[in-house]
């Protein structure tokens, strides 16, 4: 379905004037970070033919219960988590085996779910990932069938707990796709805990959760999306009970985890957390060549392919147990390979603990000799950790970060705390491996420590990972070319167009795949390069950390990160909410008339779009000097269609953005030449 992209109803005020605005130019240079414009005189003229458009504010687009966090104290209107903010806490116990010859993956859990709100809870909700592939099951894309998850036992404070036959049964469980649903005899207070028993088994699909996890081969199984993990119950909107249907993402409290992973001897497994038997499951000379590694700056080799067969112990039983702890993380994932080789370094994070001393996290790359760019993995994996660590203001807090090839299961890349499945690129250049490294090590933090909803806006996650991954791209290939201009490009070839949907639209309700992937990807990182520019290098990246800062660990809604960045720049950025995020409106600035008189040149510049931005113009004078002058934005808030600059001389050359910071949509009219 077709929406307009202009809607007078709830949407526009329409200002039924032009104005022309006159602005004076002295040829000196601005040098503030911010370019200003002086204004020496302002006049209004008769209506023009184009009626301008003016963006509301987005107040009436923010729901209620948005609101309601912030009457609850939980969130504010800067943008700050409020001083009775909450989440939920869980501890996952977990003892899970693979059976790689019968692509079966066996678990039981004990789960503790604490209660941090102030609500009583009287029912509890968890996710079924692997019901994707149950028979029936909704799903956005074609999926294979395996029959989803088998659930054994499911057990509370010790109760054994039965498949509820009516909503008026006082106890029990239920499953509805994606969603498994338990009733308590009692309900859970706030404060109080919850201790949920559950066994589980399910067939592997050989690209699962949409090629997310899954095996290749006889010699490689990522799993994921494998346990029963609880839902977020949140301050917005209590349980996020919405199914996972195969395209948009996820939505996950923070947890500790302890887990027990049993596979055959000399199949070698990396996972979210830190391995705690390394010693008691790797060869002897396996395990002195990792820790050496993880104390060398350079990438050494900890499994070869002279080491293949001899990786592991060789127990008598057949299969060794590996144990892993993790703190603070959002979900947990993990490889099992047999025939892979190993390489591993460090990474310099900064100073994590503020002693003043450089602190360093593990670095990982398993891959197979079929994937032979993999070399560079482990490098490529030490470079985008160290800079994202400065970029985003945030030194990577976890031990480790494992980067596994899994050709066969996925093309692109997915991420998990510490982990990430990436395809083996054989057909693409080492800067496209880079590239889809550097994209979901950027993951790391948002949403695996800024914890988004990627169910809804996938945006959140996905746009500001694409900017960060596009500004360490710029680190590692510092001649290479503008990145952030051909997201942009991306975008723009949606523009004007009945596929493209709005940025705010849920990321499950966009009409087509195409209007999906430009409203999570390239419009929303483009949209941060055009903030950049708006608010200026330092402003913006003070902002962006804020952001970071204050929702690590938390759940951060859209307005917190909108309030954020005007609480830190101290501008109302409504209009540009409005214009960029709300709709799907264009811009297209133009250089009109350019005519001397009096020695005097005056230079148009015409607003042909609906989206309102300053336009920066660079101007040549006839002697070769140039200047740069600024139509702020208020102007076209103002409902101006035109505004005029004037500048002592003559004039050669005027360009419009000449350094492409703002998604114009049509370039051919943005310059003038004499």
């Amino acid at each position: 379905m077709f929406k307009p992209l202009l809607s007078f109803r709830n949407v526009l005020l329409p200002v039924v004037f032009a104005a022309y605005l006159f602005v004076g130019c002295t040829g000196t240079q601005q040098t503030t970070e911010e370019s200003q414009t002086t204004t020496q005189e302002k006049t209004v003229q008769p209506p023009s033919e184009l009626d301008r458009l003016v963006p509301n504010p987005i107040t009436e687009e923010i729901p209620n219960a948005f609101f309601n966090a912030i009457e609850n104290d939980t969130r504010t209107m800067s943008g700050e988590p409020g001083k009775n903010y909450w989440t939920q806490w869980t501890n996952y116990d977990i003892d899970v085996e693979l059976l790689p010859a019968d692509t079966l993956v066996k678990g039981n859990a004990k789960i503790t779910y604490y209660n941090n709100s102030p609500d009583t809870l009287n029912a509890l909700y968890m996710e079924l990932a692997q019901n994707l592939h149950a028979k029936g099951a909704q799903r956005s894309s074609p999926q294979e069938v395996t029959g989803g998850i088998n659930l054994h036992n499911v057990g509370l404070n010790g109760d054994k707990l039965s498949q509820m036959q009516s909503r008026r049964d006082p106890s029990g469980y239920g499953v509805n796709g994606t969603l498994l649903f338990i009733r308590p005899k009692n309900a859970v207070a706030p404060g109080d805990s919850a201790k949920i028993e559950i066994s589980w088994d399910f067939k592997v699909p050989r690209r699962g959760a949409s090629g997310r996890m899954g095996y290749s081969e006889d010699n490689l199984f990522y799993i994921a999306y494998w346990y029963p993990q609880m839902r977020v119950y949140d301050d917005v909107v209590g349980w996020m009970t919405d199914q996972f249907t195969g395209t948009a993402e996820f939505y996950h409290d923070f947890a500790d985890y302890n887990v027990d992973i049993t596979v055959p001897d000399q199949w070698m497994v990396g996972s979210t957390g830190q391995l705690k038997n390394g010693k008691d499951v790797l060869a002897e000379d396996i395990y002195q060549r990792l820790n050496k590694a993880h104390n060398s700056d350079t990438v050494m080799s900890v499994v070869t392919e002279d080491d293949f067969g001899s990786v592991t112990k060789s127990p008598e039983s057949g299969t060794l147990t590996w144990n892993f702890k993790a703190h603070k993380v959002r979900d947990f994932a993990f490889s099992v390979t047999k025939e892979s080789k190993w390489d591993a370094t460090r990474a310099s994070v900064g100073d994590l603990d503020g002693d003043g001393d450089e602190e360093y996290t593990h670095i990982n790359a398993i891959y197979r000799s079929s994937a032979p760019k993999w070399t560079d993995g482990a490098k490529f994996t030490q470079h985008a950790i160290t800079f994202l660590s400065e970029q985003t203001g945030l030194e990577y807090p976890w031990p480790h970060m494992t980067s596994v090839e899994g050709g066969g299961i996925i093309g692109g890349g997915m991420e998990f705390p510490m982990m990430t499945i990436i395809g083996d690129y054989n057909n693409q250049s080492s800067q496209a491996l880079y590239a889809v490294i550097a994209h979901e090590l950027a993951h790391m933090w948002v949403p695996m420590i800024v914890s988004t909803n990627e169910r809804h806006y996938a945006w959140m996650d996905e746009g500001t990972t694409t900017y960060n991954e596009n500004q360490a791209k710029k680190a590692y290939y510092p001649e290479g070319p503008d990145y952030d201009l051909n997201d942009m490009k991306s975008y723009l070839q949606i523009t004007n167009t009945d596929a493209e949907g709005p940025i705010m639209r849920w990321s499950n309700h966009h009409y087509n795949g195409f209007a999906y992937g430009i409203a999570s990807y390239p419009k929303p990182a483009s949209m941060l390069v055009s903030l950049r520019s708006l608010l200026g290098e330092k402003t913006f990246n003070k902002a962006l950390h804020e952001f970071i800062d204050r929702w690590k660990y938390k759940h951060p809604y859209p307005w917190d990160m909108f309030n954020t960045f005007e609480d830190v720049a101290g501008r109302d950025l409504d209009w540009f909410w409005r214009a960029w995020y709300y709709e799907t409106w264009t811009l297209d600035q133009a250089v009109g008339n350019v005519s001397i008189q009096d020695g005097t040149t005056r230079i148009t510049i015409e607003d042909h779009g609906q989206a309102p931005m300053p336009a920066n113009v660079e101007i040549t004078k006839n002697d070769g000097s140039t200047m740069t002058r600024t139509i702020p934005v208020d102007t076209w808030l103002e409902g101006a269609t035109q505004a005029v600059i004037t500048v002592d001389g003559d004039v050669t050359n005027v360009v419009i953005d000449p350094n492409k910071n703002y998604p114009d949509t049509n370039r051919k009219n943005n310059s003038w030449q004499k």
